[in-house]
């Protein structure tokens, strides 16, 4: 039996729910933005009459502004939009219980086994669109098609308020003659190693030898062969299913300049015990240690190292943060972002070998002063306890870790 896979995308999310609850922003030029003040300045979303002036997604606020004078920026509320995410996914949840996020607006749904009660894929796709329209007052555009890559494709070409379907019969002639970028997976990066191939369409990609795309790619370039040829077979978890996490990670943008040592130390203290914190509520230790830095020319750059042991202490990610900083940054130019990555995760219920320069009982202590300052925040608040270092310079360090650092992620 082929599958029957579906990808729906919420249209412009975080723009369509400001406009429910900001009714005058609906004839206006809306965005969604950071803090200009606390130069998390770039558009998150943003609405139609935004999108006619060429204002896009990522692009910084006076940028857009430059586009559209009369730009209306409003801020983020992470909060509704995640309580409008579980709204859409539990009318998904009528129809299959594999259902496999994508991010906060987007999700496969696999209804193979619903087609008999609920009718084709096409009928579903169609009465899901008309009841997240209904029910929550925002669109949804469907892809319809036997894999996730054609499907997420299908949501992709018609927008907003659309269903799209990429079958076998119509496959070459509606996604073969696409720019090879419009791939799933297909980066910026890739994008230009396949340009320098000759390799421009989605069509070319998949009439390319395999061998040659996998000599030129290695392994990825098979797999996007397969992709443009329609041959990806990975299922749709279910719904309460979770990936493994690979690493977890924190950045911030700062409200000034950093322009010493000392400052670094500040926002390091935030940045640590903010992944940190994360690290224990997963049940983790990491053994790698990620330094980002972004200088006032925006130039970026990473270090890492790789731990004797594995750990979830505060203080250790702290301190090594800081010693790959010290090691690794110039001091050419000041700062204007810092971030912290924790990989290499293992569970702490693995053993881990001590040496013979560690104190056990201090690492004891260590851990449960971390695990009891956890319990104390969860309940009371992030700043119900506080370094007293970060009191130095609130202006750099009031980082609302819950708010306004939006972490790269657990990934």
């Amino acid at each position: 039996m082929q599958r029957c896979i579906l990808h729906a995308d919420c249209n412009c999310f975080y723009a369509s729910v400001e406009m429910l609850h900001r009714p005058e922003t609906r004839q206006v030029p809306m965005a969604v933005g950071g803090s200009e003040e606390r130069r998390h300045g770039i558009i998150l979303a943003k609405n139609d009459l935004a999108k006619q002036y060429g204002v896009t997604t990522a692009e910084p606020l006076w940028e857009a502004r430059r586009k559209c004078p009369e730009l209306v920026i409003v801020p983020p509320n992470f909060p509704l939009y995640h309580e409008f995410s579980r709204r859409v996914k539990q009318i998904f949840s009528y129809y299959t219980d594999q259902i496999e996020s994508f991010g906060i607006d987007e999700a496969w749904l696999d209804v193979t086994g619903s087609t008999g009660l609920f009718g084709s894929g096409t009928q579903i796709a169609q009465e899901i669109r008309t009841r997240v329209k209904r029910e929550l007052g925002i669109t949804v555009s469907v892809g319809v098609s036997w894999n996730k890559v054609f499907a997420k494709l299908g949501s992709d070409l018609k927008k907003p308020d659309a269903v799209t379907e990429i079958l076998p019969d119509n496959y070459r002639t509606a996604v073969w003659p696409l720019p090879v970028g419009a791939l799933l997976f297909v980066g910026h990066a890739t994008e230009k190693k396949l340009a320098e191939l000759g390799i421009h369409t989605i069509g070319q990609l998949a009439q390319v030898p395999c061998d040659f795309l996998r000599a030129k790619l290695g392994k990825s370039g098979e797999l996007l062969w397969a992709y443009a040829n329609g041959l990806d077979c990975s299922p749709v978890s279910y719904h309460d299913e979770h990936a493994p996490v690979k690493s977890i990670s924190n950045s911030t943008t700062t409200f000034r300049d950093i322009t010493s040592p000392e400052d670094a130390r500040l926002v390091f203290t935030v940045l640590a015990e903010s992944v940190a914190a994360r690290l224990r509520e997963q049940g983790l230790y990491c053994r790698t240690i990620s330094v980002s830095t972004r200088s006032t020319a925006l130039k970026q750059a990473e270090h890492q190292c790789t731990l004797s042991r594995p750990t979830d202490a505060t203080r250790t990610i702290f301190q090594t943060s800081v010693s790959l900083f010290d090691q690794g940054y110039d001091w050419k130019l000041p700062l204007r972002s810092l971030g912290i990555q924790l990989s290499g995760l293992t569970p702490v219920s693995d053993p881990v070998q001590l040496d013979l320069f560690t104190d056990p009982q201090s690492a004891h202590r260590q851990s449960q002063l971390d695990r009891t300052v956890d319990r104390v925040r969860r309940r009371f608040g992030n700043d119900s306890v506080m370094r007293a270092s970060v009191l130095r310079d609130p202006a750099l360090t009031g980082i609302h870790t819950d708010r306004e650092l939006q972490p790269a992620g657990i990934h």
